[in-house]
């Protein structure tokens, strides 16, 4: 006769506090300006905007990396936007992002490296104060 037991790495349920209305609802506001912006980018690359483009072919990338480059970050706020995805997205888009400031800082504009900074970091806090799992994780104390 066999036993079964619970391996030592799985722990149990546990009931999370739900976030206050407030909370969640600033959490949502924070999340939506960072997906808007993604989502306009997105878009104008896979509309083929001549901004987009022209801005494309300043980083001496071809028209289809940069149609690769807005169907990935299409994908990747598609999955941020998910309630069951989020972390995923925010995950992927902060490489994204990443990638983006180091474009910049390698051509000389450190000027707009910042603003992917600030995309990323309005991703997590807004993930953060919708997602009490999330919060659990952290060392934050009270």
């Amino acid at each position: 006769m066999t036993t079964t037991t619970t391996p030592d790495y799985v722990s149990p349920p546990v009931s999370l506090p739900r976030p206050s209305k407030g909370v969640l609802w600033t959490g949502r506001v924070i999340s939506a300006l960072p997906v808007l912006m993604l989502l306009m980018g997105a878009i104008m690359s896979l509309a083929r905007v001549p901004q987009a483009v022209e801005g494309t072919r300043q980083l001496g990338l071809s028209d289809r990396a940069g149609m690769l480059l807005g169907v990935t970050l299409l994908a990747c706020t598609l999955l941020y936007i998910i309630p069951w995805t989020a972390v995923l997205g925010a995950i992927l888009l902060v490489g994204y992002l990443g990638g983006a400031v180091f474009v910049h800082v390698h051509k000389g504009e450190h000027g707009q490296m910042w603003t992917p900074v600030v995309v990323g970091v309005l991703l997590w806090l807004g993930l953060l104060l919708r997602e009490p799992r999330l919060r659990a994780l952290l060392p934050f104390r009270r």
